[in-house]
């Protein structure tokens, strides 16, 4: 249906989209920084725009599509993590911290408009075909990825248990864009791995935070410490790009015996939070390192931050991510959902990871395998790799350091993932070995607990 273009129309029609407007801020009236009267002159102009856009456009238009779209637009410009999820689209990010799923198994963002690998995740069938951080994913079968969003490009790399899906991959030092087709397959969501590196020093593994990771976590620690005494333990956060709150939280209150473990600040009081240790929890008492990099994020960088202001665990790796901001979910009434970034994370001793990260304790660079500009040219190897981090990211906020001069340096809260994760389970192919004389911070860390324990005796 067409709208008309007398002037009572069109202020009736402001009228209405600006109670669909306050629907999708009625949780808080206090989010609008702008005057009921240019509101009102800002939805005429929205309208008046739809009206010539429906009466001129070269072909008819769907009006549906074009509010989803400018809805869509708005929050683009709020930061990178804002989003609005059509009802399918959340159907997946329900799916995806609770049950299972099929994919081919990368972690993406948007840099420059462009899709991104951020990260193949192991024993899928992207890592099996080769897929390496930074790679620029230009085709979703005869689908441009430009100016696609992240649950777009998402919805159409999952897919049926042994479907193909083709993409097309540029990559730093090639001449053309190559083609690539992989099968997708299911992951059901174990989000930890454990294994006993030596006796005494297990080593365990959490690749995101769900619904299940602390149970799983405990169970693993319970059943590796019944191999014999632990000396000291490995705790793996890298590419762990982030998940549910609640996990992280109760993951760092396993280490920890009282206080503060993180903290919300956002532009309303209910966003503000405190989340404190319990004390009904059994603590241990033994030597802990956590590994981290350029792909930890968010809940991890939760989980490493309280670790590390509480003085419970030495942190061993590479600068974070830097995602420290809270999305808030907010279900619609037509079964869509609306993803908002409404505060920022803190650490126990007030800091900001926002687009800064967590510092390790002891800085062991990481492979430049991982870079986004890991293929050089033979005279560019001695340029310094680059990481995706929080900071590249187009219109990413601030970590709030004006706002609250009590800050040392950074922030953070649960969102889902800086960077989305679409992933698939293990491929037949044979995993590849851990070597641990090729993980050179996984070696640091186990050559540290290793002198703690020496050190202890003496």
């Amino acid at each position: 249906m067409k709208i008309s273009t007398k002037r009572s129309v069109i202020k009736i029609i402001a009228v209405s989209l600006c109670v669909a407007a306050g629907s999708l801020l009625a949780w808080n009236y206090s989010l609008v920084t702008a005057t009921t009267q240019d509101t009102y002159e800002s939805l005429e102009a929205f309208s008046n725009v739809l009206n010539l856009v429906q009466e001129n456009y070269v072909e008819e238009v769907d009006s549906q599509k074009a509010i989803e779209g400018a809805i869509k637009g708005m929050l683009n410009t709020l930061d990178p993590h804002s989003s609005y999820m059509k009802p399918d689209d959340f159907k997946e990010l329900q799916v995806e911290t609770q049950g299972s799923f099929t994919g081919i198994g990368i972690e993406i963002t948007m840099k420059d408009n462009i899709l991104t690998v951020v990260s193949p995740i192991e024993g899928t069938p992207a890592f099996a075909k080769g897929l390496k951080a930074g790679d620029k994913i230009v085709k979703i079968g005869d689908e441009p990825t430009q100016d696609m969003s992240l649950m777009e490009a998402v919805k159409r790399l999952r897919g049926p248990k042994g479907s193909e899906v083709t993409i097309s991959i540029h990559r730093k030092g090639w001449s053309d864009i190559k083609e690539i087709t992989l099968v997708r397959d299911i992951i059901p969501i174990h989000s930890v791995k454990s294994k006993l590196l030596e006796p005494g020093y297990p080593y365990l593994r959490i690749i995101n935070f769900q619904a299940q990771t602390t149970a799983d976590f405990k169970k693993a620690l319970t059943d590796l410490e019944k191999e014999g005494k632990v000396k000291g333990l490995i705790v793996d956060l890298r590419n762990n790009p982030g998940g549910l709150l609640d996990q992280a939280v109760k993951i760092a209150d396993i280490f920890i015996d009282e206080g503060v473990l993180v903290s919300t600040k956002g532009r309303i009081k209910e966003q503000n939070s405190v989340f404190y240790a319990r004390d009904n929890n059994a603590k241990y008492k033994f030597p802990l390192v956590v590994l981290v990099n350029e792909g930890s994020a968010s809940a991890s960088e939760i989980v490493a931050g309280a670790l590390q202001d509480h003085k419970k665990a030495v942190i061993i790796g590479a600068q974070t991510f830097g995602k420290g901001s809270v999305q808030t979910i907010i279900p619609m009434d037509s079964g869509a959902g609306l993803r908002l970034t409404t505060a920022r994370y803190y650490t126990p001793s007030g800091r900001s990871i926002q687009a800064t990260g967590i510092t390790p304790d002891i800085v062991v660079a990481s492979p430049a395998s991982m870079s986004v500009e890991a293929d050089y040219k033979e005279d560019e190897q001695d340029k310094k790799p680059k990481y995706l981090r929080e900071k590249d990211l187009k219109h990413h906020i601030g970590n709030g350091l004006k706002e609250d001069v009590t800050q040392k340096d950074e922030k953070p809260k649960i969102e889902e993932k800086p960077q989305v994760r679409e992933k698939a389970p293990a491929t037949k192919e044979k995993p590849q070995p851990e070597d641990l004389s090729k993980d050179q911070q996984l070696n640091t860390a186990l050559t540290l607990l290793k002198g703690l324990n020496v050190f202890g005796k003496r």
